[in-house]
């Protein structure tokens, strides 16, 4: 009922949360506001509208200063939000080295022809850990923004994993230089585990390469990072 009498009393009151804008928003408090001490002598507590309308300036700012502070981070962003490749010429070079790994599910019938080494096309794991080099020294023609770099080591292992019938795919880049090896390293596992599936999809597509993900990185100027398993 209270709300119906303030609503006939006051019907301008309705436009309250009608505008998107901030400034239309608080000329509506204002009005709505004036309009309250006309009937009772005296405009309503500030805990209430006034303070909703704080509120939300202060969330609306933080969450402009957040997206200030995250657009800084990106730095293959542009001032004007255009790609570009990261100038990295004012670095030290520092030894960089990273590790990454993914897992290639093939299932049990999968598992036991590459176990026994009968697969049509070949040896699965020897195949895939000469693709997973190559793919680390050709990142830069595949990642547009990666730097072309001079890797000084790249190792890919793959092992079988009879636990879930598997193949557990670990890669490592090496490089001194003035950016990092972590794409290269990423690129490595995931080349190795499409060559695997490449290798076994005749006999099955059911085949996952799943958790393509960066173990850890040492190097440049955020130094040494370790997954938390």
């Amino acid at each position: 009922m209270l709300l119906r009498r303030l609503g006939a009393v006051f019907p301008s009151s309705r436009r309250l949360f009608s505008s998107n804008s901030d400034h239309d928003l608080a000329n509506t408090i204002a009005e709505f506001n004036k309009e309250m001490e006309s009937v009772f002598g005296e405009p309503p507590s500030s805990g209430t509208l006034d303070s909703s309308n704080n509120n939300f300036t202060v969330e609306k700012s933080e969450m402009i200063s957040q997206t200030d502070e995250n657009a800084l981070s990106l730095t293959h962003v542009g001032g004007a939000g255009e790609a570009q490749m990261v100038d990295v010429s004012s670095k030290e070079s520092t030894k960089r080295i990273a590790v990454a790994s993914c897992n290639v599910i093939l299932g049990k019938k999968v598992f036991d022809l590459v176990l026994a080494n009968q697969m049509t096309k070949g040896d699965v794991l020897s195949v895939a850990k000469i693709a997973g080099i190559s793919g680390a020294k050709h990142t830069s023609t595949l990642i547009p923004l990666c730097h072309n770099i001079t890797l000084t080591h790249v190792r890919v292992d793959l092992h079988l994993n009879p636990k879930n019938y598997s193949v557990d795919i670990e890669g490592e880049a090496a490089s001194t230089g003035k950016t990092g090896v972590e794409m290269e390293a990423m690129t490595a596992v995931t080349i190795a585990g499409l060559t695997v599936y490449d290798m076994c999809k005749a006999a099955s597509k059911d085949v996952q390469i799943t958790n393509v993900r960066l173990k850890s990185k040492i190097g440049g100027k955020s130094g040494q990072w370790s997954r938390e398993e």
